[in-house]
């Protein structure tokens, strides 16, 4: 996902939230200096003792409270989302749910995913007990993205606060007041909880730098590749472990035994949905030829009545970010520099803050809008001899977010040859959806997984526990009391075990 490392003066105290279609003011927020960051980690830091050893049970009931505050205050919410972030209103209630989703599974999950597990000590270590054990990491620092101001940061806040930490969360400075509207509706559904349990700090670059620096415990960020990279090598200098959720420029194939209209449906909303603006949308597709006509008519044909606005009747809202409008302008100029054809839009699509759909067929593979994330509604169409040729092309990116495959009989088998971290067969952006299904990249698009069980345990450190039973006298391995006797067992025992394998 694309971020902003846009800064003000160096005398601004206070971030001024506007609406990015009108530019009307939504709010004004203090932003957060060095002290203030360190003063709400060191808060955080006094609540872990009393968060991190609540019961499963008890961090469950908080949460579930916490999606039952955000239910009912929902129209009010996703009225601001819709102000602030610019998306349609049943699109802010789209992304609500599905975090409400993801909370309602992390809160459920926890228990039995990080539960302590009994481990075989194995022949040589048979009088002891061994067990691991999982413990919060302390205090997560999370930077969120303002594309999903709800939906993507909530994959790090609850399955963080599900598995025992606390929250300092630095919204996006296009998405403040959403994130500060999150972080309030789990102090007003807990007010018997410490203040510093989940809680938001405010700004732009600067603030989120300071998080990284602060003393907390892992920096889950959504955000560029490249402010990702600088994320790490920051948090490097205090061994800060990071999870990073980058960008992409996913990929679907279109195989020649396609439902070509359920295809067609799904490249045409996955890639202009949100404007676009969806680290997993779609941006590239590789079409069989023998379907490509009718496939790219298809297409068009659906996104020909499209229109972003702010109204009632508009599919998508503005561009969120004022100069990605500029880089979506650059990556069209550029593929139609590079053999590609406009055959829905062009650069006249472009009408900041709101980008029509536009459609491009056969761009050189080594143009912007095929190697580069775009983030905007657009789509590159190429068409292929096989799919064979479909993954060598999909594979030949620095990115690996998330892909997907039509295919009536050999979706799985092609899925399964990608190199992404996420992939939906027969439809776009279905795994986003299911809480269970670990989400992240490889490559460029990030380090780590959010949701399901591995994003739990992106929250936890392992903590290895082996308890003597009882002492075997003149068996001591791992002691100076050791004797002979002892090792010339050992020698007798080692080929046994370990030495007739053939």
């Amino acid at each position: 996902m694309t971020s902003t490392d846009t800064t003000p003066a160096d005398h601004d105290t206070a971030l001024t939230s506007v609406n990015p279609a009108t530019g009307e003011v939504i709010g004004r927020h203090v932003i957060a200096d060095d002290a203030a960051v360190t003063a709400a980690v060191a808060k955080a830091r006094a609540a872990a003792a009393t968060w991190g050893t609540l019961s499963f049970d008890a961090r469950r009931t908080h949460l579930l409270r916490w999606s039952s505050k955000l239910v009912q205050n929902s129209e009010t919410f996703c009225a601001l989302i819709h102000a602030e972030n610019g998306k349609p209103l049943d699109d802010a209630y789209l992304e609500l749910t599905l975090a409400l989703e993801h909370i309602a599974w992390a809160a459920k999950n926890a228990k039995k995913a990080l539960a302590p597990k009994t481990v075989f000590p194995g022949a040589l270590m048979s009088n002891f007990a061994a067990r691991i054990e999982q413990r919060p990491l302390g205090v997560i620092g999370v930077i969120g993205p303002w594309n999903y101001p709800v939906y993507t940061p909530n994959g790090s806040i609850a399955y963080a606060l599900a598995a025992g930490n606390t929250v300092v969360f630095k919204p996006s400075e296009f998405a403040t007041s959403v994130g500060n509207f999150l972080a309030d509706a789990f102090a007003e559904a807990n007010p018997e909880l410490p203040e510093g349990v989940f809680r938001t700090i405010n700004g732009y670059g600067r603030t989120g730098a300071a998080l990284v620096h602060s003393d907390v415990d892992k920096i889950a960020f959504t955000g560029s590749t490249a402010t990702g990279k600088r994320i790490m090598a920051a948090a490097a200098e205090n061994l800060t472990p990071v999870l990073l959720e980058c960008g992409g420029k996913d990929a679907v194939i279109v195989a020649a035994d396609a439902d070509i209209k359920a295809a067609a449906d799904a490249v045409a909303w996955g890639a202009t949905a949100n404007s676009g603006q969806t680290c997993a949308g779609v941006e590239r597709v590789y079409v069989d030829r023998a379907v490509r006509e009718e496939f790219i008519a298809e297409v068009t044909r659906i996104l020909s009545v499209i229109r972003p606005g702010s109204d009632d009747k508009a599919a998508y809202g503005p561009m969120i970010m004022p100069s990605q409008v500029d880089v979506v302008r650059r990556h069209i100029a550029d593929a139609l520099e590079n053999g590609g054809t406009a055959v829905l839009g062009g650069l006249e699509s472009v009408k900041a803050p709101f980008i029509e759909p536009v459609v491009l067929v056969d761009v050189d593979e080594n143009a912007e809008a095929v190697r580069e994330e775009t983030f905007g509604p657009t789509v590159t169409i190429r068409t292929v001899n096989s799919a064979d040729e479909a993954v060598e092309l999909a594979n030949n990116a620095k990115y690996g977010l998330s892909s997907a495959v039509y295919s009536k009989q050999n979706g799985l088998a092609i899925a399964r040859r990608l190199r992404t971290g996420a992939t939906s067969v027969n439809s776009v952006l279905a795994f986003a959806a299911i809480p269970g299904l670990p989400f992240g990249g490889v490559g460029d698009s990030g380090i780590g997984r959010i949701h399901g069980e591995p994003g739990l345990r992106e929250f936890v450190r392992s903590h290895s526990i082996a308890r003597q039973r009882f002492a075997i006298p003149g068996l001591a391995l791992l002691s100076y009391s050791r004797t002979a006797f002892t090792m010339k067992l050992l020698r007798k025992l080692v080929p046994l075990l370990h030495g007739r394998h053939k």
